[in-house]
């Protein structure tokens, strides 16, 4: 019997994310998440055969570390018969945010690898640290299965150096490693392809801006399936306004806030990073309560959905310019793929740059990928939910299968 099933992992500082896949015909066996880790209050909520007619089992209670909460994680999946003892498992998949410069590919973990991504924490140190986690409890429970490290920074290192240097110093960014990484690339990489197949074409066919809208957002210039140019940067602030993060915003203000406000650098950081975005500008992340408002005449939900159509719209144009030639616009992410209101108000005006919507297409709710544009529109608009713990299992499939 051929090893066709992938476990992906996704830690993070208080939880663990996971799914597991069966690569033969890419379903998921089963899906949970682990919350609230080191708390009295912990929370396990396992799902067998996502989407059938299995109910989700709930688990309440302490859960000490990642140790144990994927021990419980192994508990219940052996409750279904699936094991992590189990032959059939080929790999467990890990997400691990930032790769710097070196992790450009899917890669199978040893002690050296894990050495580097330890060695990468100071460039994502709300990430990285739980990443390292959960790759540690996970060899551990199965040293016997390839460890594969799929990269959110990976698709974006093909980016020209144009697009990834900032125009610093140079022998000073060298040194501390500053320059555009981009995240959110597992999704990225799926969705732009996705899209092609939409289209009826091969991804090197098609040139994409791809727009990742949840809590987190992020765009991408894809041309010919290899990414280009994206909106976040050496972190995870840069580019869209986002649910708590600023975005694009003028290095000045740090030190404004700093010597004129007596901010300190903590302080700014978690302004930047937990305060702002939509939150900072109306209270609210939840871009659903912020439309209900709005459209009960909340003037800071107004100007807070505005600010944010009005990023998204500079990108669109931005990436356009980059591209030259734009096949499709994608949205994904939780707001790209449920928010009718905000596809419609980010296209709305870009007539000019080919883009035109169905209104009655855009408004139909729906799990599947689906064109949204007007039947005249030179470029096509496509919503196309993403699926990164597949991205995830597929690398970590194809390279311990190669």
């Amino acid at each position: 019997m051929t090893a066709s099933r992938v476990l992906v992992l996704n830690s993070g500082s208080s939880s663990v994310k996971y799914q597991l896949l069966d690569m033969t015909d890419r379903s998921r066996l089963a899906a949970g998440l682990v919350e609230r880790i080191g708390e009295e209050t912990s929370r396990l909520v396992h799902t067998p055969q996502p989407g059938g007619e299995a109910q989700p089992r709930e688990q309440l209670g302490p859960i000490a570390d990642h140790g144990a909460a994927l021990k419980a994680v192994a508990a219940e999946l052996a409750a279904d018969g699936l094991g992590l003892d189990s032959p059939e498992l080929a790999a467990v998949g890990h997400r691990v945010v930032h790769g710097g410069t070196r992790f450009t590919q899917p890669t199978v973990i040893d002690d050296e690898v894990l050495a580097e991504i330890r060695s990468l924490v100071p460039l994502a140190p709300l990430h990285n640290p739980a990443n390292v986690t959960g790759i540690e409890v996970a060899r551990a429970l199965r040293p016997d299965i390839p460890q594969v490290a799929v990269f959110d920074t990976a698709f974006h290192a093909t980016m020209p150096e144009s697009a990834a240097r900032y125009a610093i110093d140079a022998e000073t960014a060298d040194r501390y490693a500053v320059r555009r990484y981009g995240f959110h690339g597992t999704s990225h990489a799926y969705v732009s392809r996705a899209t092609a197949a939409l289209l009826g074409k091969a991804p090197e066919d098609v040139n994409v801006i791809v727009l990742h809208l949840g809590n987190g957002a992020s765009a991408s210039a894809v041309r010919g399936g290899v990414c280009v140019d994206t909106s976040m940067g050496l972190t995870p602030l840069e580019g869209l306004v986002m649910g708590t993060r600023s975005g694009d915003l003028d290095p000045a203000v740090i030190f404004h806030l700093a010597r004129v406000g007596g901010l300190s650098i903590d302080e700014i950081d978690t302004l930047l990073n937990k305060k702002s975005g939509l939150l900072g500008l109306c209270g609210d992340n939840d871009m659903r309560e912020i439309l209900r408002r709005a459209g009960e005449g909340d003037r800071a939900a107004r100007v807070a959905f505005d600010t944010y159509v009005h990023r998204l719209k500079k990108y669109i144009g931005a990436y356009s310019a980059v591209l030259g030639r734009v096949d499709a616009v994608a949205f994904t992410a939780g707001v790209g793929e449920n928010a009718a209101a905000v596809r419609e108000a980010a296209v709305d005006g870009l007539a000019e740059l080919g883009l035109a919507l169905d209104l009655e297409a855009n408004a139909v709710r729906s799990g599947e990928p689906r064109l949204i544009s007007a039947e005249y529109a030179r470029v096509a608009v496509a919503v196309v939910p993403t699926d990164e713990e597949l991205e995830i299992a597929a690398q970590a499939y194809a390279l311990v299968t190669q």
